[in-house]
């Protein structure tokens, strides 16, 4: 019997090693990994100059402290704000760390402003993570239950519900900010149009709000541009990072612009373990492979040629509902419950995941190749037809 606390129910595999869009478990069998890791294995699995980033760094250095000046991190704030149009960066360890930040960064701006229980505009379905402010702020309750009394301070409204945010915005003076997720991962890989980004800035640029981006799953590089904000031409005050970043090495980063840059000072934020070297030449590294192999162009083309098959493959099957998503995040949502698909697809060697009850996901890691992402079709469109047909 395992100690570990029983956080997960687990699928009955253990993986040994990977390489590339593939992954070994203890008993030698092959999968190939349409999860990425939940949108973490940028690069895929031992990807050797990803690898020799790291060994080099190992043996140099791994950590030394944030009282010191740590020029990996420097670097890599850098690399993002150029890419982004950001102006500064906190580097944390996880998207939560990154979301708590930003919901800081948040009520200081309101508390400048002179507001005293200043307030943020969250949505239904969100998922913003599971320490206790974010998981206030996301809008699952399956997620809170068992947690109360939650933190205050949220306003709730719709996903993609402009008028919801205009009424919020007539009858609550204390709103400081609005926090959104660019693509709904958890909630079922819902998209937002390019106009309701551009309309929500200009709601918050009239109303003196700070509009705040959760991109921890969407981002770098996932939707075939770096930052899913670009496809709307966009920049936003503040914006989370982590998951991607460092492919597999635990890293998140809080970046701000605007209305949001300067807020914190030296003592109002800090994380032991945030910006070490090593979770750094990890950022540094992807963020260089990347652009050296052309892996944006590679992701939106990729995910055009994934949905276009699925849509070939299951068109006119009774019980899809739709199949939606940009880039390699995609989603397939059916008319039932469908987290039988999960083991199906494991015994026939593929990875992926079901949210939202009814929603296949699929993370596709950013090197998938195409031989590989028609494989993963010939997998899984047999086994959806099947479970819809029984």
């Amino acid at each position: 019997m395992s100690h570990l606390m029983n956080t997960y129910a687990r699928l009955p595999v253990a993986f040994s090693h990977g390489k590339g869009a593939w992954l070994w478990d203890t008993e030698g069998k092959r999968y190939l990994d349409g999860l990425a890791g939940i949108a973490v294995n940028t690069l895929g699995h031992a990807h050797p100059r990803f690898a020799a980033a790291l060994n080099e760094q190992i043996g140099k250095l791994i950590h030394c402290s944030n009282v010191y000046q740590i020029q990996e991190q420097e670097l890599l704030a850098d690399k993002l704000c150029g890419l982004s149009g950001m102006q500064e960066v906190f580097f944390c360890n996880s998207g939560c760390e990154a979301n708590e930040a930003a919901i800081k960064l948040a009520r200081m701006y309101g508390h400048n402003k002179g507001i005293e229980t200043p307030s943020i505009i969250v949505m239904e379905k969100s998922f913003h993570g599971r320490t206790l402010a974010t998981l206030s702020a996301t809008g699952n309750r399956k997620v809170q239950a068992g947690f109360e009394p939650l933190v205050s301070g949220f306003a709730r409204v719709p996903y993609g519900d402009l008028e919801a945010i205009r009424q919020v915005a007539q009858h609550n003076s204390n709103v400081v900010a609005v926090l959104i997720e660019p693509i709904q991962g958890e909630g079922g890989v819902r998209t937002l149009d390019i106009a309701y980004l551009q309309q929500l800035r200009n709601i918050c640029d009239e109303q003196g709000w700070l509009l705040m981006l959760d991109e921890v799953q969407c981002g770098m590089g996932r939707t075939g541009k770096w930052f899913t904000f670009q496809h709307s031409g966009i920049l936003p005050d503040v914006m989370t990072l982590a998951k991607g970043l460092g492919s597999g090495v635990p890293v998140g980063a809080c970046l701000t612009a605007g209305n949001a840059a300067g807020l914190f000072k030296p003592g109002n934020h800090g994380s032991t373990f945030g910006g070490n070297p090593l979770a750094c030449v990890a950022g540094l590294a992807t963020l260089d492979i990347i652009e050296q192999d052309g892996l944006l162009a590679h992701a939106d083309s990729l995910g055009q040629f994934i949905r276009q098959g699925f849509a070939t493959a299951l068109q006119g099957v009774s019980g899809i509902r739709e199949i939606r998503g940009q880039g390699l995040m995609i989603g397939i949502e059916l008319d039932r419950p469908c987290g039988d698909l999960v083991k199906q697809a494991l015994a026939k060697g593929l990875l992926i995941n079901v949210t939202a009850d009814s929603v296949i996901r699929l993370l596709p890691p950013l090197i998938m190749s195409r031989d590989e992402a028609q494989q993963m079709l010939d997998i899984l469109c047999p086994l959806v037809k099947d479970f819809l047909q029984s």
